[in-house]
Protein backbone atom coordinates (compact mmCIF):
# COMPACT_ATOMS: atom_id res chain seq x y z
CA UNK A 1 0.00 0.00 0.00
CA UNK A 2 1.78 3.64 -0.75
CA UNK A 3 2.08 5.69 2.14
CA UNK A 4 -0.42 8.15 1.46
CA UNK A 5 -2.68 5.66 1.51
CA UNK A 6 -1.61 4.77 4.93
CA UNK A 7 -1.72 8.46 6.22
CA UNK A 8 -5.15 8.58 4.54
CA UNK A 9 -6.81 5.91 6.42
CA UNK A 10 -5.07 6.87 9.77
CA UNK A 11 -6.81 10.56 9.33
CA UNK A 12 -9.87 8.84 8.59
CA UNK A 13 -10.20 6.65 11.25
CA UNK A 14 -8.96 9.38 13.76
CA UNK A 15 -11.66 11.57 12.52
CA UNK A 16 -14.21 8.65 12.86
CA UNK A 17 -12.82 8.37 16.55
CA UNK A 18 -13.22 11.56 17.11
CA UNK A 19 -16.65 12.40 15.97
CA UNK A 20 -17.49 9.15 17.78
CA UNK A 21 -16.12 10.50 21.58
CA UNK A 22 -18.17 13.86 20.66
CA UNK A 23 -21.39 12.22 20.17
CA UNK A 24 -20.65 10.09 23.39
CA UNK A 25 -20.47 13.44 25.26
CA UNK A 26 -18.45 13.42 28.44
CA UNK A 27 -19.16 10.80 31.26
CA UNK A 28 -21.60 11.82 34.61
CA UNK A 29 -20.25 14.86 36.56
CA UNK A 30 -21.82 17.22 38.31
CA UNK A 31 -23.83 19.27 36.16
CA UNK A 32 -26.09 21.59 38.67
CA UNK A 33 -26.35 22.61 42.25
CA UNK A 34 -28.89 23.95 44.49
CA UNK A 35 -27.72 25.56 47.37
CA UNK A 36 -30.21 25.26 49.95
CA UNK A 37 -28.60 25.95 54.00
CA UNK A 38 -30.08 25.53 56.86
CA UNK A 39 -29.17 23.29 59.98
CA UNK A 40 -29.20 19.95 60.56
CA UNK A 41 -27.88 16.92 58.95
CA UNK A 42 -29.57 14.30 56.59
CA UNK A 43 -30.41 11.15 55.20
CA UNK A 44 -32.50 9.69 52.59
CA UNK A 45 -33.39 11.52 49.75
CA UNK A 46 -36.90 10.44 47.33
CA UNK A 47 -37.32 12.10 44.00
CA UNK A 48 -41.51 12.16 42.69
CA UNK A 49 -40.75 12.29 38.99
CA UNK A 50 -44.29 12.66 37.74
CA UNK A 51 -44.77 16.13 40.56
CA UNK A 52 -40.92 17.29 39.95
CA UNK A 53 -40.51 17.42 44.16
CA UNK A 54 -37.64 16.49 46.11
CA UNK A 55 -38.02 15.36 49.55
CA UNK A 56 -34.65 15.71 51.77
CA UNK A 57 -34.65 14.48 54.94
CA UNK A 58 -33.61 17.11 57.62
CA UNK A 59 -33.00 16.20 60.96
CA UNK A 60 -36.42 17.18 62.30
CA UNK A 61 -38.41 18.17 59.60
CA UNK A 62 -38.44 17.36 55.47
CA UNK A 63 -37.47 19.97 53.16
CA UNK A 64 -39.55 19.97 49.84
CA UNK A 65 -37.82 21.62 46.70
CA UNK A 66 -38.79 21.65 42.81
CA UNK A 67 -36.49 19.54 40.87
CA UNK A 68 -35.78 21.09 38.02
CA UNK A 69 -35.44 24.49 39.74
CA UNK A 70 -34.11 23.68 43.17
CA UNK A 71 -36.73 26.16 44.51
CA UNK A 72 -38.65 25.59 47.62
CA UNK A 73 -42.32 23.79 47.55
CA UNK A 74 -43.04 23.16 51.15
CA UNK A 75 -41.54 21.82 54.47
CA UNK A 76 -42.73 19.04 56.63
CA UNK A 77 -42.34 20.13 60.08
CA UNK A 78 -42.12 18.07 63.56
CA UNK A 79 -40.03 14.87 62.26
CA UNK A 80 -37.44 14.39 64.70
CA UNK A 81 -34.68 12.13 63.90
CA UNK A 82 -36.50 11.96 60.25
CA UNK A 83 -34.68 8.85 58.14
CA UNK A 84 -36.71 8.57 55.17
CA UNK A 85 -39.93 9.46 52.76
CA UNK A 86 -41.95 6.88 51.10
CA UNK A 87 -44.70 8.04 48.49
CA UNK A 88 -48.32 6.27 47.68
CA UNK A 89 -49.19 8.69 44.40
CA UNK A 90 -52.00 6.16 43.99
CA UNK A 91 -53.49 7.17 47.41
CA UNK A 92 -52.39 10.97 47.86
CA UNK A 93 -49.98 9.81 50.44
CA UNK A 94 -46.65 10.39 51.93
CA UNK A 95 -45.42 8.74 54.75
CA UNK A 96 -42.15 9.90 56.92
CA UNK A 97 -39.88 7.93 59.22
CA UNK A 98 -39.32 9.63 62.63
CA UNK A 99 -36.44 7.90 64.21
CA UNK A 100 -36.56 9.94 67.32
CA UNK A 101 -40.01 9.40 67.81
CA UNK A 102 -40.59 6.18 66.47
CA UNK A 103 -43.95 6.92 64.79
CA UNK A 104 -44.30 7.69 61.02
CA UNK A 105 -46.17 10.71 59.84
CA UNK A 106 -48.77 10.41 57.39
CA UNK A 107 -49.10 13.34 55.09
CA UNK A 108 -51.25 14.49 52.16
CA UNK A 109 -48.83 14.91 48.67
CA UNK A 110 -50.60 17.70 47.28
CA UNK A 111 -50.43 20.00 50.34
CA UNK A 112 -47.97 18.42 52.24
CA UNK A 113 -50.21 18.60 55.53
CA UNK A 114 -50.07 16.33 58.31
CA UNK A 115 -53.24 13.97 58.32
CA UNK A 116 -52.28 11.55 61.91
CA UNK A 117 -48.83 10.00 62.99
CA UNK A 118 -48.40 6.04 63.84
CA UNK A 119 -46.60 4.62 66.47
CA UNK A 120 -44.16 1.90 65.32
CA UNK A 121 -40.89 -0.29 65.93
CA UNK A 122 -37.53 1.55 67.99
CA UNK A 123 -35.29 3.97 65.38
CA UNK A 124 -38.09 3.55 62.64
CA UNK A 125 -35.12 4.53 59.41
CA UNK A 126 -35.76 2.63 55.68
CA UNK A 127 -39.23 3.16 54.77
CA UNK A 128 -41.01 2.19 51.55
CA UNK A 129 -44.36 1.71 50.31
CA UNK A 130 -45.17 -1.67 48.50
CA UNK A 131 -47.94 -1.14 45.24
CA UNK A 132 -48.69 -4.58 45.37
CA UNK A 133 -49.43 -5.30 48.98
CA UNK A 134 -50.71 -1.49 49.34
CA UNK A 135 -48.63 -1.30 52.74
CA UNK A 136 -45.93 0.27 53.82
CA UNK A 137 -43.15 -1.22 55.79
CA UNK A 138 -40.69 0.55 58.14
CA UNK A 139 -37.40 -0.98 59.12
CA UNK A 140 -36.55 -0.34 62.64
CA UNK A 141 -33.08 0.10 63.29
CA UNK A 142 -32.92 -0.28 67.41
CA UNK A 143 -35.98 -2.90 67.39
CA UNK A 144 -34.57 -5.25 64.68
CA UNK A 145 -38.02 -5.67 63.10
CA UNK A 146 -40.10 -4.01 60.55
CA UNK A 147 -43.40 -2.78 60.91
CA UNK A 148 -46.13 -2.52 58.64
CA UNK A 149 -48.90 -0.15 58.10
CA UNK A 150 -52.03 -0.20 56.23
CA UNK A 151 -50.81 2.92 53.93
CA UNK A 152 -55.00 3.77 53.06
CA UNK A 153 -55.99 3.35 56.82
CA UNK A 154 -52.83 4.65 58.49
CA UNK A 155 -53.14 1.78 61.01
CA UNK A 156 -50.32 -1.01 61.76
CA UNK A 157 -51.39 -4.51 60.64
CA UNK A 158 -48.20 -6.43 61.71
CA UNK A 159 -44.32 -6.51 62.85
CA UNK A 160 -41.64 -8.63 61.02
CA UNK A 161 -38.53 -9.93 63.46
CA UNK A 162 -35.68 -9.50 61.47
CA UNK A 163 -32.89 -10.45 63.61
CA UNK A 164 -30.71 -7.68 62.59
CA UNK A 165 -30.33 -4.54 62.01
CA UNK A 166 -32.11 -3.22 58.84
CA UNK A 167 -30.95 -0.95 56.36
CA UNK A 168 -32.22 -0.24 53.03
CA UNK A 169 -35.10 -2.10 51.33
CA UNK A 170 -36.70 -2.59 47.73
CA UNK A 171 -40.10 -4.26 46.63
CA UNK A 172 -39.74 -5.80 43.13
CA UNK A 173 -43.69 -4.61 42.78
CA UNK A 174 -44.77 -8.24 42.53
CA UNK A 175 -45.40 -9.32 45.89
CA UNK A 176 -41.90 -9.28 47.42
CA UNK A 177 -39.76 -7.02 49.57
CA UNK A 178 -36.29 -6.92 50.36
CA UNK A 179 -33.96 -5.82 53.22
CA UNK A 180 -30.21 -5.71 53.98
CA UNK A 181 -29.08 -6.63 57.61
CA UNK A 182 -25.88 -4.32 57.86
CA UNK A 183 -24.63 -6.03 61.46
CA UNK A 184 -25.81 -9.94 59.62
CA UNK A 185 -24.26 -9.08 56.18
CA UNK A 186 -27.04 -10.88 54.61
CA UNK A 187 -30.02 -9.76 52.46
CA UNK A 188 -33.70 -10.92 53.60
CA UNK A 189 -36.95 -11.90 50.95
CA UNK A 190 -39.74 -11.06 52.77
CA UNK A 191 -43.44 -11.81 51.91
CA UNK A 192 -45.14 -8.25 52.82
CA UNK A 193 -48.68 -10.01 52.74
CA UNK A 194 -48.02 -13.01 55.53
CA UNK A 195 -45.53 -10.52 56.98
CA UNK A 196 -43.49 -13.30 57.47
CA UNK A 197 -39.40 -13.74 56.39
CA UNK A 198 -39.35 -15.85 53.28
CA UNK A 199 -35.37 -16.25 52.72
CA UNK A 200 -32.18 -15.21 54.62
CA UNK A 201 -28.96 -14.59 52.24
CA UNK A 202 -25.37 -14.43 52.94
CA UNK A 203 -23.86 -11.43 50.95
CA UNK A 204 -19.89 -12.74 51.69
CA UNK A 205 -17.87 -11.18 50.97
CA UNK A 206 -19.65 -8.32 50.73
CA UNK A 207 -19.72 -6.65 54.37
CA UNK A 208 -22.27 -3.95 56.31
CA UNK A 209 -24.62 -3.48 53.02
CA UNK A 210 -26.47 -0.29 53.71
CA UNK A 211 -27.77 1.00 49.95
CA UNK A 212 -29.94 -1.71 48.51
CA UNK A 213 -31.55 -1.28 44.43
CA UNK A 214 -33.24 -3.52 42.08
CA UNK A 215 -33.36 -4.30 38.78
CA UNK A 216 -37.07 -5.32 38.49
CA UNK A 217 -36.89 -6.98 34.67
CA UNK A 218 -33.94 -9.16 35.22
CA UNK A 219 -34.40 -10.01 38.81
CA UNK A 220 -31.31 -8.44 40.11
CA UNK A 221 -30.53 -6.68 43.57
CA UNK A 222 -27.61 -4.12 43.92
CA UNK A 223 -26.25 -4.10 48.41
CA UNK A 224 -23.82 -1.37 48.67
CA UNK A 225 -21.21 -2.51 50.79
CA UNK A 226 -17.51 -1.80 52.54
CA UNK A 227 -16.30 -0.87 49.60
CA UNK A 228 -17.93 -3.23 47.38
CA UNK A 229 -21.35 -3.66 45.15
CA UNK A 230 -23.06 -7.02 45.85
CA UNK A 231 -25.27 -7.99 42.38
CA UNK A 232 -27.72 -10.82 44.03
CA UNK A 233 -30.11 -13.10 41.99
CA UNK A 234 -33.63 -12.12 43.92
CA UNK A 235 -34.59 -15.36 43.44
CA UNK A 236 -32.17 -17.98 44.41
CA UNK A 237 -30.05 -15.31 46.95
CA UNK A 238 -26.90 -16.42 44.81
CA UNK A 239 -24.32 -13.41 44.92
CA UNK A 240 -23.29 -13.63 41.08
CA UNK A 241 -20.98 -10.64 40.64
CA UNK A 242 -18.65 -8.32 43.30
CA UNK A 243 -17.27 -5.04 41.78
CA UNK A 244 -15.48 -2.36 43.72
CA UNK A 245 -17.25 0.99 44.38
CA UNK A 246 -16.07 3.70 46.35
CA UNK A 247 -15.73 4.20 50.06
CA UNK A 248 -18.71 4.96 52.69
CA UNK A 249 -21.06 3.51 50.99
CA UNK A 250 -24.75 4.61 51.93
CA UNK A 251 -27.35 4.95 48.61
CA UNK A 252 -27.33 2.70 45.74
CA UNK A 253 -29.92 3.15 42.54
CA UNK A 254 -30.77 1.93 39.40
CA UNK A 255 -31.38 2.90 35.81
CA UNK A 256 -33.95 0.34 33.95
CA UNK A 257 -33.63 2.49 31.01
CA UNK A 258 -29.69 2.34 30.22
CA UNK A 259 -28.85 -0.23 32.12
CA UNK A 260 -26.69 1.39 34.87
CA UNK A 261 -26.52 0.51 38.30
CA UNK A 262 -25.17 3.72 41.00
CA UNK A 263 -23.42 3.82 44.81
CA UNK A 264 -23.18 7.17 46.08
CA UNK A 265 -20.58 7.54 48.91
CA UNK A 266 -18.94 9.79 52.18
CA UNK A 267 -15.81 9.62 50.50
CA UNK A 268 -17.38 12.30 47.28
CA UNK A 269 -17.05 9.76 45.09
CA UNK A 270 -19.91 8.22 42.71
CA UNK A 271 -19.34 4.45 41.15
CA UNK A 272 -21.16 3.80 37.60
CA UNK A 273 -21.64 0.21 37.33
CA UNK A 274 -23.00 -1.26 33.91
CA UNK A 275 -24.75 -4.33 33.14
CA UNK A 276 -23.71 -6.00 30.54
CA UNK A 277 -26.12 -8.97 31.04
CA UNK A 278 -28.06 -10.33 33.56
CA UNK A 279 -24.67 -12.52 34.78
CA UNK A 280 -21.61 -9.90 33.79
CA UNK A 281 -21.27 -6.52 35.26
CA UNK A 282 -18.29 -4.03 34.74
CA UNK A 283 -17.54 -0.80 36.26
CA UNK A 284 -18.19 2.17 33.82
CA UNK A 285 -16.67 5.22 35.24
CA UNK A 286 -16.15 6.82 39.01
CA UNK A 287 -17.80 10.21 39.40
CA UNK A 288 -16.82 13.32 41.88
CA UNK A 289 -19.21 14.46 43.74
CA UNK A 290 -18.05 15.90 47.27
CA UNK A 291 -17.58 14.55 50.44
CA UNK A 292 -20.14 13.56 52.38
CA UNK A 293 -22.54 12.97 49.79
CA UNK A 294 -23.54 9.80 50.56
CA UNK A 295 -26.80 9.31 50.04
CA UNK A 296 -28.64 9.12 46.63
CA UNK A 297 -31.99 9.24 44.50
CA UNK A 298 -32.73 8.58 40.71
CA UNK A 299 -34.76 10.73 38.46
CA UNK A 300 -36.36 7.67 36.17
CA UNK A 301 -37.53 11.12 33.89
CA UNK A 302 -34.48 12.83 33.54
CA UNK A 303 -32.48 9.84 34.56
CA UNK A 304 -30.24 12.47 36.78
CA UNK A 305 -28.88 11.47 40.36
CA UNK A 306 -29.42 13.52 43.01
CA UNK A 307 -27.38 13.98 46.03
CA UNK A 308 -26.80 15.89 49.25
CA UNK A 309 -23.66 17.39 51.21
CA UNK A 310 -22.74 20.16 52.81
CA UNK A 311 -18.75 21.71 54.40
CA UNK A 312 -17.36 19.97 57.55
CA UNK A 313 -15.47 21.41 59.76
CA UNK A 314 -13.40 20.16 62.85
CA UNK A 315 -15.68 17.74 64.97
CA UNK A 316 -16.18 19.33 69.19
CA UNK A 317 -14.58 18.00 71.64
CA UNK A 318 -15.41 14.11 72.81
CA UNK A 319 -17.82 13.63 75.75
CA UNK A 320 -19.05 10.57 77.94
CA UNK A 321 -22.06 10.93 76.03
CA UNK A 322 -20.82 11.27 72.83
CA UNK A 323 -17.11 10.03 72.69
CA UNK A 324 -16.73 10.00 69.07
CA UNK A 325 -18.48 13.28 67.88
CA UNK A 326 -18.99 13.91 64.14
CA UNK A 327 -17.29 16.76 62.29
CA UNK A 328 -19.66 19.76 62.57
CA UNK A 329 -21.52 21.52 60.06
CA UNK A 330 -20.53 24.57 58.31
CA UNK A 331 -23.39 27.15 58.47
CA UNK A 332 -25.56 27.35 55.02
CA UNK A 333 -23.28 25.17 53.04
CA UNK A 334 -25.94 22.33 52.69
CA UNK A 335 -26.07 21.66 48.80
CA UNK A 336 -28.12 19.88 46.36
CA UNK A 337 -25.89 18.37 43.80
CA UNK A 338 -27.17 17.03 40.41
CA UNK A 339 -25.60 14.46 38.56
CA UNK A 340 -25.56 13.34 34.55
CA UNK A 341 -24.06 13.77 31.44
Amino acid sequence: MKRWYVVAAILTLMMTLAAAGMAAGPGYHVVKSYKLGGDGGWDYLTLDAATRRLYISRATHVMVIDADSGKSVGDIPDTPGVHGIALAPELGRGFVSNGREGTVSIFELPSLKLISKVKVGDNPDAILYDPASKRVFTFNGRSHDATAIDAAKGAVVGTIKLDGKPEFAVSDEKGGVFVNLEDKSQLLAIDPNKLEVKSRWPLAPCEEPSGLAMDRKHRRLFSGCDKLMAIVDADSGKVVSSLPICDGVDATAYNDENGLAFASCHDGKMTVIREESPDKFSVAETVTTQEGARTMTLDAKTHLAFTVTAKFGPPPAPTTDNPHPRPTILPDSFVVLVVGK
